[in-house]
């Protein structure tokens, strides 16, 4: 984390003026993640897109597509946001598609990835009959090789969906296919895509000349302080060379990783054996990979419990009894009011948020790079509403 520049940012953010809970995008700070991802494509010659699971807010777009070459989606609705909100390349994967999702989406994607045999030669015949432009066709395989500790987010699991296995792969079966996905990764340095590429080369490495792209996937802590940026361009040279195809990476955390935070207000403190301090932004609602992942969050100025003299559990305003922040120190009390920042929370929050409770959705905000906040949108009970019926 960048710590020290993040609090130099945080002091200069107008947190009194703040319409909280809200989350606020730092420019400059995804500049600087885009320059990186920027130098990767220029030293191997790669192509990096944008995966909107992770990172879609749209207001960004015309700063991300003066580096990124295109999107990545996961659903009809985030190929035609990346089709009319980025407008370069449109890949799309999806574990199954339905016939009607189908021919919306030919009329957005430039690469479609199938995730069966069944389901690409279903389509097959619908691309070609209704495509108004060359669309071209991958299928995504799982090697079996797991680099993720967590199940949850490990494509590679015992009996996972996500992807074609090498004993169920149909080697003879390829006409038409131009390319081959596979994602194995979360929050992975490059050592990890190395050991997984080992596997993915041993197995389905016979079909790789017949090939005009090999997509690597996402889950590329590319933008991490530590990660090696030189074995990752080492690699992706070598296959584009060995292979003759282009290469394409998919991250979507490394594109906004420690590039915004979550602003939120402390709306009351109780006592039940510790102080417990209850917020206006929720764990469950606003930031669930909280829950999820599970993962600690960190916010400027506060420390591990009993770093400081002042230590509170951080709660949401649902009715969740689960809906816990953690356990956090401060060196002064927190009082009814105060701000509280939290750090890199513009990936895989706004995508995942929620109205569970009818609690509303934070604002979207930029922090732009002259310091000024441009408040993007704010919710209400319209927002509520219209999720139901």
């Amino acid at each position: 984390m960048r710590s020290s520049v993040e609090r130099e940012v945080a002091m200069n953010l107008p947190l009194s003026s703040i319409p909280t809970p809200c989350y606020i995008c730092d420019e400059l700070q995804l500049i600087e993640n885009l320059k990186i991802l920027q130098n990767v494509q220029e030293g191997s010659q790669c192509k990096i897109i944008l995966a909107l699971k992770g990172f879609a807010m749209f207001s960004t777009f015309p700063l991300l597509k003066q580096y990124l070459q295109g999107t990545t989606a996961s659903s009809v609705h985030e190929a035609r946001l990346g089709f009319e909100e980025f407008g370069k390349e449109v890949h799309i994967y999806s574990p199954a598609y339905k016939e009607k999702e189908m021919t919306e989406i030919i009329d957005y994607a430039d690469h479609i990835i199938f995730n069966s045999f069944a389901q690409w030669r279903r389509f097959r015949p619908l691309i070609a009959q209704k495509a108004k432009r060359p669309i071209s066709c991958g299928l995504r395989v799982n090697p079996e090789h797991s680099e993720v500790e967590q199940t949850l987010y490990n494509p590679c699991s015992p009996c996972s969906r996500l992807g074609i296995v090498e004993s169920e792969f149909q080697f003879d079966q390829l006409e038409g296919i131009e390319g081959i996905h596979f994602h194995t990764l979360c929050e992975s340095n490059a050592n990890s895509l190395v050991e997984t590429w080992k596997v993915v080369e041993q197995k389905f490495g016979s079909i790789f000349p017949s090939l005009k792209w090999i997509n690597l996937g996402g889950g590329h802590h590319i933008t991490k302080e530590d990660y090696d940026l030189a074995q990752l361009i080492q690699l992706i040279d070598k296959i584009r060379k060995k292979y003759d195809v282009d290469v394409i990476l998919e991250p979507g955390e490394a594109v906004a990783l420690n590039a915004g935070y979550l602003v939120s207000t402390v709306v009351d403190i109780v006592k039940n054996q510790m102080n417990v301090a209850i917020l206006d932004a929720s764990a469950t609602t606003h930031m669930p990979d909280v829950l999820e992942m599970p993962y600690r969050p960190q916010i400027l100025g506060a420390s591990e419990p009993d770093d400081f003299p002042y230590t509170y559990r951080l709660t949401g305003t649902t009715c969740l009894a689960g809906d816990i922040i953690g356990d956090y120190s401060f060196p002064q009390p927190l009082q009814i009011g105060d701000p509280l920042v939290f750090t890199d929370m513009l990936h895989y929050t706004m995508v995942k948020n929620h109205t569970f409770n009818g609690i509303n959705l934070p604002s979207i905000a930029i922090w732009t790079g002259d310091q000024q906040l441009k408040v993007i949108r704010s919710f209400g009970y319209t927002d509520y509403k219209t999720r139901l019926s």
